[in-house]
């Protein structure tokens, strides 16, 4: 099967007259959990207005055209099989950050792909998965991950890229409705997606200027592709149904 990713927009893949019905805005959203502040977007993968939340935060002190850390956060309702971020914006020649839940452990995957077939596993981008902002509830699940390697990559002509961080940096996402193959392993296949599309990401949202005490204070572990186990705790839904906190 081929894979495509990036070729089309979610209006068209879904089968609705503009992309611009289903957009949503950049947001700011402070997390009272973690202390990050991030950018915010909600890309609806569905005809009945679902929608998986992606969150961005980067340090303050991060400049252009250089690679600095940044930390996503992800919620995702249960029923999605996986989900992937692109952070070039395309399927091929950059990071790409994939999810999915199993049981009680979220499990993150880096991967990285030349040509349109299941990506493979990647070792440029590592993940350190916090243990504060990393839990589920009986509809959402969320993981929180500081990420190395995500904001700077080789694109198609061999050259350096880099993400802007005051800016606005062109992403896009990927879901389906299959697990994977082996759901507890990171290094699982997995079949192509049902529904991707793009947006730009506005990373001047997501300025932290005490970064890096906030990721010591929620403290992980690093590795390429990690499982980790999600908090079974009683969760507050927040407003848009996703997960805002605990009791």
């Amino acid at each position: 099967m081929r894979w495509t990713f990036g070729l089309g927009s979610l209006a068209a893949v879904l089968g609705v007259a503009s992309a611009s019905s289903l957009a949503n805005t950049v947001t700011v959203y402070n997390d009272p959990e973690t202390g990050f502040t991030f950018s915010q977007y909600q890309a609806t993968y569905s005809l009945s207005g679902k929608y998986i939340t992606f969150r961005i935060a980067v340090p303050s002190d991060a400049q252009q055209n250089s690679q600095y850390d940044a930390v996503i956060q992800i919620v995702a309702p249960s029923e999605v099989g996986w989900l992937g971020l692109a952070w070039g914006g395309s399927m091929t020649y950059n990071p790409l950050t994939v999810s999915w839940a199993n049981g009680g452990t979220a499990v993150v995957s880096s991967r990285y792909a030349t040509g349109h077939v299941l990506p493979p596993t990647y070792s440029g981008a590592t993940y350190e998965v916090f243990k504060t902002g990393t839990k589920s509830n009986g509809t959402h699940y969320q993981v929180t991950a500081k990420c190395s390697g995500c904001t700077s990559y080789a694109g198609s002509s061999g050259s350096q890229r880099y993400l802007n961080p005051k800016g606005g940096n062109r992403l896009a996402f990927a879901y389906a409705t299959q697990k994977p193959s082996n759901p507890s392993s990171a290094s699982s296949s997995f079949n192509v997606h049902d529904v991707f599309g793009y947006w730009t990401h506005d990373f001047s949202l997501a300025q932290n200027p005490s970064f890096s005490n906030l990721v010591t204070k929620n403290g992980g572990h690093t590795t390429s592709s990690v499982a980790s186990k999600l908090r079974k705790k009683r969760i507050v839904a927040g407003e848009d149904g996703g997960l805002a906190g605990e009791e």
